[in-house]
């Protein structure tokens, strides 16, 4: 069995931001060589998410005001997470809700979708560097 490993990093402009890395994603299958196994994509920080959904921008609207109402960022002082002299307690709730990983079937050499899946990096506590393991295994 082969292993492949890759880093994907990302510094969004906004505090929330929602960025489709699929193209990414099937670049780093490629790149390892692995036609049949599974490929690990997740967030390496606690304040972000990898999902998977449609891209649809109506959806993906509709994800941000959902997950604001869930755990809007103000007021900060809502959070006792941010007595610490943070400002995202928000971002920790929305990253658990959202997730920290997905896993895809990996058959000839691409990944196993059903229709209109695509990979999604959600970024929470955005403007600062954050990265993405990307771990393939396989044959």
């Amino acid at each position: 069995m082969k292993s492949f490993r890759k880093e994907l990093w990302f510094n969004t402009p906004n505090r929330r931001d929602y960025i489709n890395i699929t193209s990414e994603v099937e670049a780093c299958v490629k790149e390892s060589g692995i036609k049949e196994g599974l490929c690990l994509v997740n967030a390496m920080h606690i304040t972000a998410s990898v999902y998977i959904n449609d891209a649809e921008s109506g959806l993906i609207q509709d994800y941000d005001d959902w997950l604001e109402g869930l755990a809007p960022h103000e007021p900060i002082s809502h959070y006792r997470h941010n007595r610490t002299g943070e400002d995202n307690g928000d971002a920790h709730l929305k990253r658990q809700v959202m997730g920290r990983e997905v896993v895809v079937a990996i058959t000839n050499g691409r990944f196993d979708f059903g229709p209109w899946e695509q990979i999604y990096y959600a970024e929470f506590d955005g403007r600062r560097r954050k990265r993405v393991l990307v771990k393939i295994i396989g044959e």
